[in-house]
């Protein structure tokens, strides 16, 4: 007999976000999460005595708004503000540039009156096609199936739709689409701007949580990945969860409450049940089993199927295609507690600059030896650092007069050569981190009175990130779209009845943006009406 409707494995923000829809239709659902704390990768934590911050997810955009609408997350207590200025690029040679809403292009003046006249057509490029994908991020992508029936009719009309949609976009924009999807992001870049600041702007999101170099095949897709998220209706613009990313998830949470979706946290899954090739349950680490008449896993999906569904009851060549699933987005990951502020020597003091997110990285050269250098030695001499403060929008963080900053940090490599630990090197590499701020911004080291260190290891360990890997698996074009996480699967079901995939490892990808959350949702619920009307 079954205990429960649908079982979610994780409560990330996309298995919470699976959740309430199915419990929003009248399902009953029980969430079960092996860390002590509801969120995944987008939770807030204490990580020095009276400092807190976001541990692992840090900055708000892509979170869709549609889900935050529906889950009626603003009337659970989630407020999101926008960084006073977007981004701020300093440069060794103290030049800099600052951008953000009526800041963008005379700072780009300042440096080139060529990249001036390109950055407002090259962006509304970007926004075109991403206004464009935008509609498809909501919707399962084309799946392809075996045979004919009901199943591919479905899907035809599906495709339909999906083609469609792509025909609103001028034949122009069709070329601009094909080559963001194949071309390198450096390759484009390169044509178009001529300052290295410029080009580090676009190319930083072209590498963030890719381990590759920016003039890697396909890397373009990952810029334009990082450019559908909106603030408070405002579209490209980057913000702030009050209270950090936890506040996201806190508030998924309270939602569920409401419908009385029961969370066990501290509950670790050892195994999904399968009986005559359908999942029906699972079994838990302190041996108590749940049954249910679907299971939906918000976790990799290597980790899904690889460790936690018997490897007898998947078709081999499914088996033998997911473990060959690409991870490993060169990620470390830093909280610090601060003593004071940073000043750069590009711009020295305080101002909006420092509520924005501070890429140190200054041209796609230094990126791309960053991505060799990892791989060589398995981190970059010369790394690359994000460092966002986000107690300079949010006095929850930490106390009067204080601080808190987050280093998100690549290349790394996820596993180093040579067979060596992370556990052997966290500190060292934290320290290379902390000393490549502190030659933007002499002081900073010394201003560091405590800090929380995740290696790819680490995110991995804590967080279910295989490899360290932001995502789920790489943003690549054989894990995109229709083929994420594999071609005839793209539809959020696995090869098993009963057993779906609801995490980034599925469309739209990664980020927290509450889609494949809301989309496995829906094809749960399709099953269940077919079955039961």
């Amino acid at each position: 007999m079954n205990e429960t409707d649908v079982i979610i494995i994780g409560a990330g923000h996309n298995g919470l976000t699976c959740a309430a829809y199915l419990a929003m239709a009248g399902l009953r659902v029980h969430v079960v999460e092996r860390r002590k704390v509801v969120g995944g990768a987008a939770v807030t934590e204490e990580f020095h005595p009276g400092f807190r911050n976001s541990v692992a997810s840090y900055t708000v955009s892509l979170l869709n708004p549609r889900v935050i609408k529906d889950l009626k997350l603003h009337e659970h207590g989630l407020e999101i503000v926008e960084r006073r200025a977007q981004n701020f690029l300093p440069s060794p040679d103290g030049r800099y540039l600052l951008t953000g809403e009526g800041r963008t292009q005379a700072a780009v003046a300042r440096l080139s009156s060529r990249d001036a006249e390109a950055i407002g057509p090259f962006s509304a490029r970007l926004e075109a096609i991403a206004d464009v994908l935008r509609s498809l991020v909501l919707r399962a992508p084309p799946n392809l199936v075996a045979q004919f029936g009901l199943p591919a009719i479905r899907e035809a009309f599906n495709a339909l739709g999906t083609a469609n949609t792509l025909r609103a976009l001028s034949l122009e924009q069709q070329r601009d689409l094909l080559d963001l999807f194949t071309r390198s992001a450096g390759e484009m870049l390169d044509e178009i701007f001529e300052t290295d600041l410029v080009k580090a702007l676009f190319g930083f999101d072209a590498i963030v949580g890719n381990y590759a170099s920016p003039y890697a095949a396909g890397s373009a897709y990952v810029m334009l990945h990082h450019a559908f998220g909106e603030v408070n209706g405002k579209k490209g613009v980057w913000g702030h969860a009050i209270g950090g990313m936890g506040a996201i998830t806190q508030a998924m949470a309270r939602a569920l409450h409401e419908f009385g979706t029961l969370i066990e946290v501290d509950c670790s899954v050892r195994e999904v049940i399968v009986e005559r090739d359908r999942a029906v349950g699972v079994v838990l680490e302190d041996g108590r089993t749940i049954r249910a008449r679907y299971v939906a896993a918000n976790v990799n999906p290597k980790l899904l199927y690889t460790r936690l569904v018997p490897a007898g009851a998947l078709p081999a060549p499914f088996l033998s295609r997911i473990r060959n699933w690409r991870n490993g987005s060169g990620t470390f990951r830093m909280n610090v507690a601060l003593s004071r502020l940073p000043s750069f020597s590009a711009l020295p003091g305080e101002g909006d600059h420092l509520s924005a997110g501070i890429i140190l990285s200054p041209s796609l050269g230094y990126m791309e030896q960053a991505y060799l250098d990892a791989r060589a030695h398995g981190w970059s001499r010369d790394p690359i650092v994000e460092l966002l403060i986000p107690s300079t929008l949010d006095a929850t963080l930490a106390p009067p007069g204080q601080h808190v900053a987050s280093l998100f940090c690549q290349h790394v490599a996820p596993e180093l050569p040579d067979g060596r630990s992370w556990d052997d090197h966290r500190d060292e590499v934290a320290d290379l981190m902390i000393a490549t701020v502190d030659r933007y911004a002499p002081g900073f080291a010394a201003s560091v009175i405590g800090r929380q260190v995740l290696s790819p290891l680490d995110l991995e360990r804590q967080f279910g990130l295989l490899g360290g890997d932001i995502f789920h698996g790489a943003l690549s074009l054989n894990q995109l779209f229709s083929a994420r996480p594999m071609l005839g699967h793209a539809d959020y079901r696995s090869p098993l009845r009963g057993l779906y995939h609801c995490g980034s490892g599925s469309h739209p990808g990664g980020g927290v943006t509450g889609a494949p959350g809301h989309n496995a949702a829906q094809a749960i619920l399709t099953d269940h009406r077919a079955l039961f009307g």
